[in-house]
């Protein structure tokens, strides 16, 4: 084999959304930029291409046009209240904090507007959370749908790499797997690995791991963007954190298989701080995607608040483990249990208007920028196309027109033969015979009511309350939820230029790191729990901070 040698003034490791943002300034700049990564070109965006696109803006005209009121102030009590900083090693990570804080209640909604970005006029409320005032969650609805969904936020960072690609400034290459950063006096100048062989996979499909040559590349200045572990099952059940339990022995996964966490050994041997590596970001509402792209497919449910949710038992969840509410208390408490799933026990009016599913190709009104089919699919009767396509062909979802059959199909979809039908039957009951007074001591319910008195919640996300046997609501729904795996919270850690650090706290000379292999800033922005629509953010700001101070070292 023979290797390639190339040069640029920086090098960028991993395409994904910080990769790009981090490629636009340098180049920007006016630096010669290479950008590799292990996919094949139709990957371009990574991650990211794949989300709902979900923002987290502080005081934005979107959140005041809706009667929102909201503040930095109140957002950082809410960051640090649920990032539960408590180390020696949050000494970045909360100043990272702080500064994407400043960046959400400041430039971040005009300079992606500068971009061409727009985003959908109704705010979602994610991560509600339900306990005291300085603890976890959102106080007020902040999530900002990009109006595209993940694929609109790629797009002005991938059309900026087209147009340096074809200035000569930038080099994109395609299934270039990096094994090794080059050290040189105690300094990162440039990295070697593997040139792929050519593969057409289509996006997000597994693609091989043949090996056709060697690369090996100097640069001036190298950033590591290159995602985080999700896709590596092994690698999440190994960082699976004491405090959420033991891990499931079956999971799904919420990311491609090229999320494996391989730059993580390669940064560390150059000398980098990898810390916060036990917290992590998982969801509990995965249903397995009846047609998927990637091994052990799963779509995340963002569900609305009415519907019953249960252990594999069938016990109701305590209060505040509603739907939407605490996603980490939620996974923490199911652990608990000893069993890998759970249940949603719901109605067709409810799944109509609150199920919404997670990834861009399960909106096609929102990511097609298509408001005709935009106001069919959300405001008109019945659920969204991707929504029934799932009631059709889901094997997750139960469909019966009263609690007896709906009951007998669940115990038949019970493999592991723990659930108890009498016990689901008494949640049930007891829950409708509350909603039906104007008055109640159930929790859920009153929250629920609460939450139709925001007009983005009544318009699209929260159902008239009703009993789950109304015959009027229904048929009556079961979902089987299971454990998807997402996000890395930790990573290496940065200062605020994006430098990576030692152990010692000593900076490694030419060397940056950005987005999820960060943790998405400081190697840890979010602390413990996140806050929703803070990822893509920490992805562009991350991103932004480290091309910018590459390009100025380089």
């Amino acid at each position: 084999m023979t290797t390639t040698p190339l040069s640029a003034d920086v090098l960028v490791i991993g395409w994904g959304l910080a990769g790009l943002v981090a490629a636009a300034e340098a180049t920007t700049a006016g630096r010669r930029v290479i950008l590799v990564d292990q996919e094949p070109r139709s990957n371009l965006g990574g991650q990211a291409w794949w989300s709902f696109g979900g923002l987290f803006l502080i005081d934005s005209p979107e959140q005041r046009r809706l009667g929102i009121r909201d503040s930095l102030e109140l957002a950082t009590q809410d960051w640090f209240g649920n990032a539960g900083f408590d180390r020696e090693e949050d000494r970045w990570p909360r100043a990272w904090a702080d500064a994407y804080l400043q960046f959400a209640a400041g430039e971040k909604r005009a300079w992606l507007r500068e971009r061409g970005v727009g985003f959908f006029p109704v705010v979602g409320w994610a991560e509600r959370g339900g306990y005291g005032a300085i603890g976890p969650g959102n106080s007020v609805p902040r999530f900002h749908i990009t109006w595209g969904t993940g694929p609109g936020i790629v797009a002005p960072f991938a059309d900026a790499a087209q147009r340096a690609e074809e200035s000569g400034s930038l080099t994109i290459l395609p299934r270039h797997r990096v094994t090794e950063l080059i050290v040189a006096d105690g300094a990162i100048i440039g990295a070697r690995g593997d040139r792929l062989v050519d593969d057409l996979a289509a996006r997000g499909a597994r693609s091989s791991r043949d090996v056709a040559g060697d690369v090996e590349i100097t640069a001036g200045a190298t950033i590591v963007s290159s995602g985080g572990i999700g896709g590596n099952h092994a690698l999440v059940r190994a960082a699976w954190p004491d405090r959420l339990g033991t891990p499931p022995s079956h999971m799904l996964s919420g990311v491609p298989a090229y999320v494996d966490g391989s730059m993580y050994p390669v940064t560390a041997a150059a000398g980098a701080n990898l810390i916060n590596g036990d917290r992590m970001w998982h969801y509990v509402e995965g249903i397995k995607n009846w047609d998927p792209v990637w091994p052990a497919h799963g779509i995340r449910i963002l569900p609305g608040p009415s519907s019953l949710w249960l252990d594999a038992t069938g016990s109701r969840l305590p209060v505040p483990l509603f739907p939407g509410f605490d996603t980490l208390g939620t996974l923490k408490h199911l652990r608990a249990t000893g069993h890998d799933h759970s249940w949603f026990v719901t109605s067709r009016q409810i799944v109509e208007k609150e199920f919404a599913l997670s990834g861009s190709e399960q909106n096609p009104d929102l990511t097609g920028k298509d408001v005709a089919l935009l106001l069919k699919s959300r405001l008109a009767k019945g659920p969204t196309g991707p929504v029934q396509a799932f009631l059709d062909e889901g094997e997750d979802f139960i469909v019966e027109n009263d609690l007896d059959s709906l009951l007998e199909q669940m115990k038949h979809a019970d493999e592991d033969d723990v659930l108890d039908p009498e016990t689901v039957r008494r949640e049930v009951l007891a829950r409708d015979r509350e909603i039906e007074n104007e008055f109640t001591k159930d929790a859920q319910i009153g929250m629920l009511r609460s939450m139709r008195g925001y007009r983005g919640d009544k318009l699209i996300r929260t159902a008239n309350p009703h009993r789950l046997q109304d015959p009027s609501a229904g048929p009556m729904i079961a979902v089987k939820l299971h454990v998807l795996t997402r996000k890395s919270l930790g990573g290496i850690e940065t200062d605020l230029e994006g430098r990576v650090l030692r152990g010692d706290g000593s900076v490694i000379p030419g060397l940056y790191a950005a987005g999820e292999a960060s943790g998405f800033g400081g190697g840890g922005v979010h602390g413990y729990r996140a806050l929703e629509g803070t990822f893509l953010g920490g992805c562009l700001f991350s991103g932004r901070q480290a091309g910018r101070a590459a390009a100025q070292s380089a």
